[in-house]
């Protein structure tokens, strides 16, 4: 047995069979590149799910992280840090937003924007108590928390966990007369992703986020943005709702914010964070030091390395290269950025596996979707080597 089959096979005693993982066993990574356990290398075409904008162990990133752990990793909420105070002027001068709210994990975030944001309709909008209402779209996905999975359109996230928690309503995603029609005086927000990543990078048509936003304006209602995946330069943006230049009342962020460790926050104005007083939300880890010192650290990387822009740029040149395979197992290739969806008229975990035997690292989405996602360090270099093998998994998968 090799050193990967044993370490498949402990981890399958030990651990909850929660995930479905590709057969590799990872021990290092650096840049775009991981290292396996039998020394085997592999361009990383997920990050993490969009975790690791800035490729992986950067070195300012590691610089920071020694440093803050030889002087502080947590510090209570009972107390004021040094590093929280400057998180919050660089997290919310970056965002163009007054104030934010940490918090560790993007369901985590989601949760605390929900709470939000119905606080705010019973305050500002007057709704009776118990009776606020979110809208959220189809093919969502926000998290997986027993309130979230509840407004969730896949069975199998939803199967087994009820009773659910009401105040939710289904739109189509794409669709501002839906969600025209859908609200009601008990409306407070609309839930939903810029792009949708796991739906399978779904991308709306130009110009319905402006129609969203003035049909949010029109009813009062809070236009509340998941830019947990889509955030920090993954479509080639900051942010993704700048392609319509539109401006979010809540801003959820998340994943690559703390440059490969778990931090995420809403943020929003003064106005609407008010709301939030003493004693009505909190996060034991939320805030903690070194996470927000590797958060300041990822946003100054993001600008001084203008991963942004760089984004912009390898993406339009990857969709290019993607799209111009001509294999009939290829139904679409979309995308923004390095937000990239290729959707196929197979079954796409095959696909995925033989990738993953030419060294090169990806994840199946909706079952017929791959989802590429590469760092935003990646380079037209990488990209090259990486089209190399994608064409010869096709031409093989084919027969040709």
């Amino acid at each position: 047995m090799s050193r990967t089959e044993r370490l498949i096979a402990e981890t399958d005693k030990y651990l909850a069979h929660n995930y479905h993982p590709l057969p590799v066993v990872f021990t290092k990574a650096s840049g775009v590149w991981y290292e396996d356990v039998e020394g085997n290398k592999y361009l990383d075409m997920l990050a993490g799910y969009s975790a690791a904008n800035h490729g992986h162990c950067h070195p300012r990133i590691v610089d920071v992280a020694y440093e803050q752990f030889r002087r502080l990793v947590v510090a209570p909420r009972a107390v004021y840090s040094d590093r929280l105070t400057e998180f919050g002027k660089v997290i919310t001068e970056f965002c163009g937003m007054d104030k934010i709210l940490p918090a560790n994990g993007g369901a985590e975030a989601v949760e605390t924007a929900i709470k939000l944001s119905r606080k705010w309709g019973y305050l500002n909008k007057k709704i009776n108590n118990d009776h606020a209402e979110i809208v959220v779209c189809n093919e969502n996905f926000h998290g997986r928390t027993t309130t979230i999975v509840g407004f969730s359109t896949e069975k199998q996230y939803r199967n087994g966990f009820g009773p659910f928690t009401p105040g939710f309503k289904l739109i189509e995603f794409g669709n501002p007369d839906a969600l025209g029609r859908i609200i009601t005086k008990n409306t407070v927000a609309f839930l939903v992703e810029p792009i949708q990543g796991k739906g399978g990078i779904n991308i709306p048509e130009r110009g319905y986020f402006k129609e969203v936003q003035k049909i949010c304006r029109k009813n009062n209602v809070l236009l509340v943005l998941d830019e947990i995946q889509t955030g920090f330069g993954r479509t080639g943006m900051d942010f993704a709702y700048q392609w319509e230049c539109i401006r979010p009342d809540v801003l959820i962020i998340g994943k690559s914010l703390g440059g490969g460790l778990a931090v995420s926050g809403v943020l929003a104005n003064d106005e609407i964070m008010s709301v939030m007083t003493p004693g009505d939300h909190g996060s034991t880890f939320g805030g903690n030091p070194l996470a927000c010192a590797l958060a300041m650290e990822g946003v100054s990387i993001l600008i001084d390395e203008r991963l942004s822009e760089r984004s912009a740029l390898r993406g339009g040149y990857f969709l290019s290269r993607l799209r111009d395979i001509k294999s009939p197992l290829i139904k679409e290739v979309r995308g923004r950025g390095l937000m990239i969806g290729l959707e196929l008229t197979v079954q796409a975990r095959p696909v995925c596996e033989a990738l993953l035997r030419e060294r090169i690292l990806c994840k199946e989405t909706r079952e017929n979707v791959i989802r590429f996602t590469p760092p935003l360090v990646i380079s037209i270099e990488d990209i090259d080597w990486a089209m190399e093998r994608i064409e010869k998994v096709f031409r093989k998968l084919e027969g040709r």
